[in-house]
């Protein structure tokens, strides 16, 4: 059977000097490795750790983030893999067969992962590989009152089912412009969360995300911005800081970009038109 989302764990509690055994719930975090099959050629794209669950949707979400396909139509049919033995399911491998012949060029995206994380690339180089991809414009609109913006993260964590019940996962979400959750996924990394949205809408018909808010529970790093941007949603809120090249993103390509986003008070950092002030 596939994992579960959360394992259960007895635990010890402290609290004022008191000891006490309670079970407790824990966020499942495991490995998936992301396989990409065109006819006869398959290769390893990814492992990434996530929460099991909408896996499908994560690796939909990745390859699409990635520019490695651009329609649900590029994906023949996505299946875990088997063991070695040939023998156990264990739902850690999922081999995506592309519609295509051979595979495409991943340089680039091995450029990226190699240095994602240390200073390999500079921040300009980044912008200008995005730009290049000539994904459609985003949309001018809409505009948005402060209220609206200040009531999402409320959303947001009432609908977050597994972090009730864990405290350990990352959401991200899609809102409407009157402030309705169209979709929400949730795991123990913000990119997976994201990318499991994004594989959403793509599977669903439902990119781009023109005319639609993306809320994440965490901070707002460049890496998150560029997934907004191909998503095309005008409008990104977290609850925490941005980073300057996520800023720098979201000016370049007219995202409006909202931090700090708790309660009655946030940061509009980028594209302060889109949100109605006196």
């Amino acid at each position: 059977m596939p994992r579960l989302n959360k394992t259960k764990r007895r635990i010890w509690s402290v609290e004022n000097g008191q000891v006490t055994r309670k079970t407790d719930y824990l966020a499942t975090e495991e490995p998936l490795e992301i396989l990409l099959r065109a006819s006869e050629e398959q290769r390893t794209v990814a492992i990434t750790m996530r929460t099991p669950g909408n896996d499908y949707e994560l690796a939909a979400g990745f390859l699409y983030s990635e520019g490695i396909i651009g329609d649900k139509l590029d994906i023949v049919q996505m299946t875990y893999c088997m063991d070695g033995s040939g023998q156990t399911q264990e739902y850690n491998a999922l081999r995506v067969q592309l519609r295509r012949t051979t595979l495409p060029d991943l340089a680039q995206l091995e450029r990226y992962f190699f240095t994602n994380s240390a200073c390999g690339v500079c921040g300009a180089t980044m912008l200008d590989d995005l730009a290049q991809r000539n994904l459609p414009p985003i949309s001018a609109g809409p505009v948005v009152t402060p209220q609206l913006l200040a009531e999402l993260p409320g959303a947001l964590r009432e609908a977050q089912s597994l972090f009730e019940t864990t405290g350990g996962l990352h959401a991200a979400a899609l809102f409407t412009t009157e402030g309705q959750l169209v979709a929400l996924r949730e795991d123990v990394g913000r990119h997976n969360a994201l990318d499991k949205l994004i594989g959403w809408g793509l599977l669903n018909r439902q990119l781009p995300f023109h005319g639609k808010i993306i809320l994440v529970s965490g901070r707002a790093s460049y890496e998150l911005l560029q997934k907004c941007r191909v998503a095309g949603a005008p409008i990104f809120c977290a609850v925490s800081a941005p980073s300057s090249l996520a800023v720098e993103l979201a000016e370049r390509f007219g995202i409006t970009l909202v931090g700090f986003l708790r309660g009655q008070r946030f940061n509009v950092y980028t594209g302060a038109e889109r949100i109605l002030h006196s």
